[in-house]
C-alpha cells in the first residue's frame, strides 16, 4: 500500500461489467485502479508486474479461470490478496476459490460501499464473504445440535481473538494460509456467523475459547 492508497487490479472478461466496476471504485477515496484485464492469464501477469494490494477477479474467464489464476497469484508470493467478484454462488465454486487462496468471495449484486469495504478488508487479509454466500455455507454445514469446534478450529479462532491476521495464524500454527481460511469458514458455519468478530463473540459466549493463561489446544 502506497501512501495509504490501496492499489487494485480488476480482471473480468465482460468489458461492460469491468468498466462499471472501475467507474464505481473511481469515486471511492483511498482506492486506485492500477490495471485491468480480460482473462486469468492477464490477471497473473498484471499482479506480477504491478504488485497491487488486491486483485479483484471474475470467476469464469477464458485462457485461465479465476480459481487457477488465484492459485498462481498466491503461489507467486507477491503478497497480493485475491478477492473473487462473480455472479456464481454455488458451494463448489465458493470452496474452490477459497481453497485456491482467495481471501474472499463477493457477488456482483453488492453495493459500491460493500465492494469498497470488501476490498479494504481483503487488503488486511481478512476473510470477506457476501451475506448470501455466508448463508449458503451456514445452511449447508449447520447441524441440528450445537457442533463443537475441533481442536484446530479452536486454535485458529483463539488466534483470531488475539488479533492475528490469517498469515500470522498460519505461521503460529505452521499451516498454510488457505488452510486457515478453510478452518474459519467451518467455524463461521458452526457458529452461524459471517465474520471474524462475531465468531469470536459467539465462541466466547459459548465458552469455546480458552481463558487467559490456558495453553493452546492440541491436535
Amino acid at each position: 500500500m502506497s501512501g495509504g492508497v490501496l492499489r487494485v487490479v480488476i480482471v473480468d472478461d465482460h468489458t461492460v461489467m469491468r468498466a462499471g466496476v472501475v467507474a464505481l471504485l473511481a469515486a471511492e477515496p483511498g482506492i486506485e485502479i492500477v490495471g485491468e484485464g480480460g482473462d486469468g492469464r492477464a490477471a497473473v501477469e498484471l499482479v506480477e508486474r504491478l504488485r497491487p494490494d488486491v486483485a479483484l477477479l471474475d470467476l469464469r474467464m477464458p485462457v485461465l479461470d479465476g480459481v487457477a489464476a488465484t492459485a498462481e497469484i498466491v503461489a507467486g508470493g507477491t503478497g497480493t490478496r485475491v478477492l473473487i467478484l462473480t455472479t456464481y454462488d454455488t458451494d463448489a465454486e465458493i470452496e474452490r476459490a477459497i481453497e485456491a487462496g482467495a481471501v474472499g468471495y463477493l457477488l456482483k449484486d453488492i453495493t459500491r460501499a460493500q465492494l469498497a469495504d470488501g476490498i479494504r478488508s481483503a487488503a488486511r487479509g481478512e476473510t470477506v464473504l457476501a451475506p448470501r454466500v455466508a448463508e449458503r455455507l451456514v445452511a449447508r454445514m449447520r447441524r441440528p445440535a450445537q457442533v463443537p469446534l475441533t481442536a484446530r478450529e479452536a486454535d485458529v479462532l483463539n488466534a483470531v481473538a488475539d488479533g492475528l491476521s490469517n498469515a500470522e495464524i498460519g505461521r503460529r500454527l505452521v499451516i498454510a494460509e488457505a488452510t486457515v481460511k478453510t478452518h474459519l469458514l467451518r467455524v463461521f458455519a458452526k457458529l452461524d456467523v459471517s465474520d471474524r468478530t462475531h465468531a469470536v463473540v459467539v465462541a466466547m459466549e459459548r465458552g469455546l475459547l480458552r481463558r487467559p493463561g490456558d495453553g493452546p489446544s492440541g491436535g
